[in-house]
């Protein structure tokens, strides 16, 4: 049987140059919600480009017990009939939602809009994860919960009998919360609003408008945004295109700009403003990204990815108000300061630390056992870099995070000595051909037999 390659512990080299056009997998944000807005639908939905990591077939698996037909087929393309609004089934089991936090915080919502009972419970990680932001909401749309202390999985939610809609205010910045409102808001009688001080991602306002949804979404006093919609209004099935993701090409990207003469393509990767931080504060760093084909499909742009790697990398403070647009990919960024000259101040980190890890404190015991010279404050990391790649040697903890496994592989391509992860597996649940994809550009990952033999466990 041959060994997965992802299996345990995993180690990074020194690579030469990288080069080359890579396909990368589908947006998992994108993903989610077209399966989940597919078996809401009335009709067929058609979806093409889904990204198929564990975390996406979890969200599959709960929407077939809800009652949807959901199946691949030969051509790959992934067909969805719907229940409609109001049509969600009561599952028979307990749904499992593995890693995925986003399956589950959004799951909550459409559940919580309609007169059901589920019962959600996932891996260790996500068991950690506190769900109270969802509930408060849910609760005054109607639904009631019983859950661990500190709002944790398993939890069971009751939904709504008649669902109400509610005005709400958002108290930290949620791309998930606001979801889950709209969500249920679906099955409410009357306009549900979410009011963000601080712009979110937006897919699920894209998506619900490309499925026939009215979703208005108005700029109020103070730069802050309400985005609202009436319940029962009928969802369409429909084409779905989903674009590569760039939280996935985020990784692609800096490997290549920490690495000396990569030039790489990575084509058909969402732009949308409000995920494209990371390369908005790559290029501020110095980075030689070129947005090329511009489009826009299933209400989403997207374009073609050009990096070069050309000057070297410089630190920067990055905008506080930028965090939304790039929250997960903090721990790939703090990867190319730690390669860049001069300091790069990150603050406004609080989110990190309630992901799939106390990512915040994740980087920073990883990067400081790798040599890289660094301040972590509550919500803040503030990263001293040197203008070349540090020293390395480390095997480092990835508390089953798959960002993390992911950000420190990157960073053993540039590293001087070979850096190690001590459990690659959670990277299937976003990015399920991420070595062999990294490898085919010229990277040097899990290559050799002894993988973290002799390195310094961080």
């Amino acid at each position: 049987m041959q060994k997965d390659i992802y299996s345990g512990q995993v180690q990074s080299k020194k690579c030469s140059a990288l080069n080359g056009s890579a396909i990368l997998p589908g947006d998992k944000s994108i993903s989610h919600r077209s399966i989940m807005f597919g078996a809401l639908a009335v009709g067929e939905t058609i979806i093409s480009g889904l990204l198929e990591g564990e975390d996406v077939l979890h969200t599959a698996d709960a929407m077939r017990a809800m009652g949807a037909k959901i199946a691949m087929g030969d051509d790959g393309l992934w067909r969805v009939h719907g229940v409609g609004i109001g049509g969600l089934q009561e599952p028979d089991e307990v749904l499992e939602m593995g890693n995925s936090g986003t399956s589950t915080r959004l799951l909550m919502g459409l559940v919580g809009g309609h007169d059901i009972t589920v019962t959600f419970t996932g891996d260790a990680s996500l068991r950690k994860r506190p769900m109270k932001r969802i509930v408060t909401p849910l609760e005054m749309m109607g639904a009631t919960f019983l859950c661990r202390s500190g709002h944790r999985l398993p939890l069971t939610v009751c939904g709504a009998q008649d669902a109400l809609p509610i005005e709400y205010k958002l108290p930290v910045a949620s791309a998930q919360v606001k979801s889950a409102i709209m969500l249920a808001g679906l099955n409410a009688a009357g306009r549900t609003t979410v009011i963000e001080d601080h712009p979110t991602r937006d897919h699920s306002e894209n998506m619900l408008s490309h499925f026939g949804v009215n979703v208005d979404v108005e700029e109020i006093e103070g730069g802050a945004y309400a985005v609202s919609l009436v319940g029962h209004q009928e969802l369409k099935g429909c084409a779905v295109d989903v674009p590569s993701d760039p939280s996935s090409a985020a990784f692609a990207a800096v490997a290549a700009l920490i690495t000396e003469g990569s030039d790489i393509t990575l084509p058909n990767v969402g732009v949308n403003p409000r995920r494209d931080g990371v390369f908005v504060t790559l290029k501020e760093m110095g980075a030689d990204i070129r947005y090329e084909n511009e489009r826009v499909e299933a209400g989403e742009p997207v374009a073609t990815l050009r990096i070069t790697a050309k000057d070297i990398l410089k630190g920067i403070d990055v905008p506080e108000e930028r965090v939304p647009s790039m929250i997960d990919e903090f721990p790939i960024l703090a990867v190319a300061a730690s390669c860049a000259q001069g300091t790069t101040r990150m603050t406004g980190l609080a989110e990190l630390r309630v992901k799939e890890s106390d990512r915040l404190l994740m980087m920073a015991q990883g990067l400081k056992a790798c040599g890289v010279d660094l301040e972590m404050g509550e919500d803040s990391l503030i990263i001293h870099g040197t203008g070349k790649p540090p020293k390395g040697g480390a095997c480092v903890e990835t508390a089953l995070d798959h960002r993390i496994a992911m950000s420190f592989l990157v960073l053993g391509c540039a590293s001087e000595e070979p850096i190690a992860v001590d459990d690659a597996s959670p990277i299937k649940t976003s990015f399920p051909n991420f070595i062999e994809l990294m490898n085919d550009l010229g990277a040097r990952i899990g290559d050799e037999a002894e993988q973290g033999e002799g390195l310094r466990l961080a």
